[in-house]
């Protein structure tokens, strides 16, 4: 939940949606209770042990597609007033009445349900199967994240409980979707700063009047736009500090930014008055005078009458200036004074066991170590298969990309002669792919033992040299629809040959395989270069081709082109014509109709037409 009064509407104006590439090589803390809760409410019957199986998916999405380096942190043991008000918290979603509600004592906290803490447990030991760090905190796991953050060990938090800058996180991914062209919905401190001018004890001071995980109710009547606006008046050293003063009763100290200096007096006292103003025109003077002559405001032609006042007007002189000003005075002072007022009336306000919480940097039960191992991937095999019921073969091929990103990430900085899962090695890169605007490398992994064909031996299913099995079963398939579009890799055949095709970040190739990425670049400059050649032979071809048989067969002519070429055929030349005209008697000039007529059934009906 986080700071109560829906604050994440108030900061989504300053959220950022980052690309693929935001995490890219950097730390990230991740509370894991949000991401247990989150799978357990979105997938309750269709899968068995989602928070096992979502958790596995999401980390070699999170690790191998957008290259962070993950950190988990559990919640330790909570504080009274967080056990109070979680148990508060589910009577009120029960609808029982809160005065019957049996709270723990001081000193006394409630732990997490077992349910959960079973799933939490389970988590943890898969994360440290994959060779992720995992922390556990003194109380809450979003305070050990913003401490990790502030403290320069991670880059940045996961988690969805606003109450993390509080805790003096500097940047939080609230969500993050993997199928999107900006899948990182980001929220900066600074960026808060310089929108709303809040700082971390002003977020402190909002949260205690409106409410957060620790007390529920806040102070009766203020609302988040009321408390925003109250801790706006005050500077981040003085909020905490007026808040103890209100709470103890001294609830009419105006703040000084409240008060108008300008609308003071030399002897400092609040000064009032009024001009007369006339009732025709609006500005300072009497109407009587102004029915004589026109004042100083108005301007006519004549000079003698001032001009009537528009509907809604509003005069600018100094003094209803100053009178305005005095009355937006009085409405804010009555305004804080009715703020004080209720905070004064709630007991113990504010609680400075909250306070000294939120400002406490020491989260963490031990110095804080990370460090990231090689996925014990036998004994991972062996966990999933216990709980998940999944083939070795199975688990091996949706492992892939993250082996793949731990493979390439050692050749960057040291030359190994080892095979990624003992049986594929680098083999060439296919194409470039661009996926949501951002472009990848399609890796082409060659298996070195067996092919497609080749199915290993039962007895062999738990060792290293398991085949990895390139045909997915028909039920995992419909499963994955359920993941968070997780990368798992292709395959193909080419020359009895098997690959596995994955997606790769363009510079961890570049920095692991110089020499394959020039050798691929030239290639696609030869291939270019020729695609050109031959487009531009064809388009010669076609214009010789044109140009040499324009009534070549196949070709369609313009009309200019056909009808000539009728009338050469059904017509006889010119000079044949002439010589038959001389020969032609004036007793035949009669029959000349009657030859056209006799001609003219072997030329078409259109073609006769347009003669």
């Amino acid at each position: 939940m986080g700071v109560g009064g829906n604050f994440w509407d108030l900061l989504k104006p300053y959220a950022r949606n980052e690309g693929f590439d935001f995490l890219r090589n950097k730390r990230v803390a991740v509370d894991l209770s949000f991401w247990i809760v989150q799978h357990n409410n979105a997938i309750k019957t269709h899968v068995n042990k989602p928070h096992l199986r979502l958790t596995f998916f999401r980390t070699i999405n999170l690790f191998s597609k957008f290259g962070a380096f993950p950190v988990f942190v559990v919640d330790g043991t909570p504080s009274p007033s967080k056990s109070q008000a979680r148990i508060a918290r589910f009577f009120r979603s029960s609808g029982i009445e809160m005065t019957s509600l049996p709270v723990p004592g001081s000193g006394v906290s409630a732990e997490r349900n077992s349910s959960f803490s079973r799933c939490v447990q389970e988590c943890v030991e898969l994360a440290k199967l994959l060779g992720i760090p995992v922390l556990k905190a003194k109380g809450e796991a979003e305070a050990l994240c913003a401490q990790l953050n502030s403290e320069g060990h991670v880059d940045a938090c996961i988690t969805p409980d606003s109450d993390a800058f509080l805790f003096g996180a500097k940047c939080i991914i609230k969500s993050f979707a993997p199928n999107s062209k900006e899948p990182f919905e980001c929220y900066n401190m600074s960026d808060i700063e310089a929108g709303l001018g809040l700082k971390r004890k002003h977020l402190i001071a909002i949260s205690l009047l409106v409410g957060n995980d620790h007390d529920l109710n806040g102070v009766q009547g203020i609302g988040l736009d009321s408390a925003l606006r109250f801790v706006q008046a005050f500077s981040e050293d003085d909020v905490l500090n007026r808040l103890h003063e209100i709470g103890k009763g001294n609830a009419f100290q105006i703040p000084i930014d409240i008060k108008s200096e300008e609308n003071m007096d030399i002897d400092g006292s609040s000064s009032n008055t009024k001009q007369p103003h006339c009732s025709f025109c609006g500005h300072p003077g009497s109407k009587k005078d102004h029915t004589k002559f026109s004042c100083e405001f108005c301007v006519t032609d004549d000079h003698e009458s001032c001009l009537k006042k528009p509907e809604g007007f509003k005069c600018d002189c100094f003094s209803c200036g100053m009178n305005r000003k005095h009355k937006e005075q009085k409405k804010m002072e009555s305004w804080h004074t009715r703020i004080c007022d209720k905070i004064a009336k709630e007991p113990n306000f504010p609680k400075d066991e909250i306070i000294d919480m939120y400002l406490c940097n020491d989260n963490a039960n031990d110095g804080p170590q990370i460090s990231w191992e090689q996925p014990k991937v036998e004994l991972l095999i062996g966990f999933l298969n216990f709980h998940q019921h999944w083939d070795p073969s199975y688990i091996r091929r949706m492992m892939f990309p993250m082996m793949s990103t731990i493979f390439l990430r050692e050749m960057a900085t040291t030359t190994t002669d080892n095979l990624l899962f003992g049986q594929f090695e680098f083999d060439s890169l296919k194409r470039v792919k661009t996926r949501y605007g951002y472009q990848f490398y399609v890796v082409k992994w060659k298996r070195v033992m067996g092919n497609v064909a080749s199915k290993t031996p039962s007895n062999q299913s738990g060792t290293q040299q398991d085949a990895i099995d390139l045909e997915l079963d028909e039920n995992e398939t419909v499963d994955l629809h359920l993941l968070d579009d997780c990368d798992f890799p292709e395959t193909c055949e080419e020359g009895g040959c098997s690959f596995l095709l994955t997606d790769e970040n363009m510079d961890l190739i570049g920095a692991a395989f110089p020499e394959e990425v020039k050798r691929f670049w030239k290639e696609q400059e030869l291939k270019d270069s020729k695609r050109k050649k031959n487009s531009t032979s064809r388009s010669q071809e076609n214009e010789t081709s044109s140009t040499s048989s324009p009534n070549s067969k196949g070709v369609q002519l313009n009309i200019t082109e056909f009808f000539p070429t009728t009338k050469s055929k059904h017509n006889p030349k010119h000079g044949e014509e002439s010589s038959s005209k001389k020969n032609d008697s004036p007793e035949d000039s009669g029959g000349s109709k009657m030859k056209r007529k006799s001609s003219s059934p072997n030329i078409p009906k259109s073609v006769r037409r347009r003669l």
